[in-house]
C-alpha cells in the first residue's frame, strides 16, 4: 500500500499527509484540522486552494468514524491525483493505522504524500538491545529498525581510581573493586530485566569508553541466554543517551551483516531439505498456499521483492469462489479482459472480482491461523536472489512429509 500511495502525485502542493499519534484528543485534532482549512484560504491558486480544503474536509471525515484514536495512532493521507488528462484528478482518501506506535503529530501539504514514518517502521522488525557503560553509569537502549528507545540510565556511584601511594592506596583499590563487582552485577541484572523479556531479540552491542565493558563482559554477570547474543563491543566516547546515539552510528555494519547471515541461514535451511529430497521442502503459490491451509508449514520464506496480487473471484452462474495470482502491475488488464476467464468449476465466463488482495499480506494472514513462522528475505545474498529467481519469491519448509 506504501509503494501504491508513493506512486501517487498531484498537480501542486495539494496532497495532504495527517499524522496522529495514540493518546492526542480527536477533538483537539479536529481543531486544528479546521484551522488549517481556514488558513488554507490564502493560497493564491483557485485550484489549489479547492483541492486542499476539499483533502482537509475528506480527512475530518474520515476522523469522525473513530471514536478514540488507535493504540499506534492513525495516518490519514487525501488529494486529488494527477491524471494523464489536464485538469482533471480523482480525490482519494487512505487511512493507515500503523503497525507500531507513530510519535509525530503531523500535518503536511505537498505534491506527494509524506510517508517516511511508515517506510521506517518496515525497514526492519529485527530488535537489538543496547548497552552503553563506564565504571560511573550504564544506559540501556533498544533498536528497531532506524528507531532507537533508551529504556534507563542508571548511576553507579563507584569512585575513581585514588592516586594515593602505600597501604591505604592497596585498601583502596580492594574496596573499589568490590564495588565495581556490585556494580557489574547490578548491571547484570538491568540487562536480564530489560532484554531477556523482548521476544525475538536478535543480539545485544555492549559499548563505551575504556575497557571496563570487557571487563564486564569478561565476568560472569549476564544470564547465558543474553550472553550467547552479544554481537560486538564498540568504543565511545560517551556514555548515556548521546552515548547510545554514538554506538548505533559505529554498528550498522554489524547489524547488516548480523541480518545478511540471517538470511542465507533461513534460504540454506531450505535448500538442504530440498537437497535431501525428505519431502519438507515445497515451493509455488498454490503449493505453498496448500500447504499453509492444511497448517503444514514451519517456515514461510518470502522475497522482499514479490509484486503479486490475489484475485478472489466468482461464478455468477454456478457461485463457485477461487483465486486468481497475477502480477501487481497487471491487475487492471486482468479485469479488462475479466469475461475471457473461465470458471473452474462449469467452464462458464460470467466471472466477477470479490476481493483484492496483495500477495504477501494474504499469506501473513495465512501465517498468523497456521502457527507458522515468516521471514521476509532481501535480494541482498546470493541465496535470497536464488529464493527470487528460482522459486518465484515463495518457499516454505513443512512440519511433516507431503507427497
Amino acid at each position: 500500500m506504501l509503494e501504491q500511495l508513493e506512486s501517487l502525485q498531484g498537480r501542486g502542493t495539494e496532497l495532504v499527509s495527517v499524522y496522529i499519534p495514540p493518546g492526542k484528543q480527536i477533538s483537539e485534532a479536529m481543531t486544528d484540522l479546521r484551522n488549517e482549512w481556514g488558513t488554507a484560504v490564502n493560497i493564491k491558486s483557485k485550484t489549489t486552494r479547492k483541492n486542499v480544503q476539499d483533502a482537509l474536509t475528506k480527512v475530518m471525515e474520515r476522523l469522525k468514524l473513530f471514536k478514540v484514536i488507535p493504540p499506534t495512532g492513525i495516518a490519514i493521507f487525501a488529494g486529488t491525483i494527477a491524471s494523464n488528462q489536464l485538469g482533471v484528478g480523482d480525490m482519494q482518501t487512505f487511512v493507515i493505522v500503523p503497525p507500531e506506535p507513530v510519535s509525530i503529530y503531523y500535518y503536511r501539504c505537498e505534491h506527494q504524500f509524506m510517508l517516511d514514518p511508515l517506510f521506517e517502521m518496515l525497514q526492519s522488525e529485527d530488535v537489538y538491545g543496547l548497552l552503553v557503560m563506564d565504571s560511573k553509569g550504564a544506559t540501556f537502549a533498544t533498536l528497531k529498525g532506524n528507531r532507537t528507545e533508551v529504556i534507563k540510565d542508571i548511576t553507579s556511584g563507584v569512585q575513581g581510581k585514588t592516586r594515593a601511594g602505600g597501604q591505604s592506596s592497596r585498601r583502596y583499590e580492594r574496596l573499589r573493586d568490590m564495588y565495581m563487582n556490585e556494580w557489574f552485577i547490578r548491571v547484570g541484572a538491568y540487562v536480564t530485566d530489560i532484554f531477556r523479556p523482548i521476544p525475538g531479540l536478535k543480539g545485544l552491542i555492549v559499548g563505551g569508553p575504556g575497557p571496563t565493558k570487557e571487563d564486564f563482559l569478561k565476568g560472569n554477570y549476564l544470564h547465558y541466554e543474553i550472553k550467547d547474543k552479544v554481537l560486538s563491543t564498540v568504543d565511545t566516547g560517551y556514555t548515556g543517551p548521546e552515548g547510545i546515539k554514538e554506538m548505533v552510528s559505529r554498528s550498522r555494519d554489524i547489524l547488516k551483516d548480523v541480518r545478511w547471515f540471517e538470511e542465507r541461514r533461513l534460504v540454506q535451511e531450505f535448500m538442504r531439505h530440498l537437497g535431501v529430497d525428505d519431502h519438507l521442502a515445497t515451493y509455488g503459490e498454490q503449493e505453498v498456499i496448500q500447504a499453509l491451509k492444511g497448517m503444514n508449514v514451519q517456515l514461510l520464506l518470502v522475497s522482499e521483492d514479490l509484486r503479486r496480487t490475489l484475485i478472489r473471484l466468482r461464478c455468477r452462474d454456478c457461485g463457485h469462489v477461487e483465486n486468481r495470482i497475477v502480477d501487481s502491475d497487471k491487475v487492471a488488464d486482468f479485469e479488462a479482459n475479466l469475461s475471457q476467464q473461465k470458471c473452474l468449476k462449469c467452464g462458464g465466463g460470467n466471472l466477477e472480482v470479490l476481493e483484492k488482495e496483495d500477495l504477501i499480506e494474504a499469506l501473513a494472514k495465512m501465517v498468523e491461523t497456521s502457527k507458522a513462522s515468516m521471514e521476509l528475505v532481501s535480494g541482498n545474498t546470493e541465496e535470497g536472489e536464488m529464493l527470487s529467481r528460482a522459486f518465484g519469491g515463495i518457499a516454505a519448509v513443512t512440519n511433516y512429509r507431503s507427497y
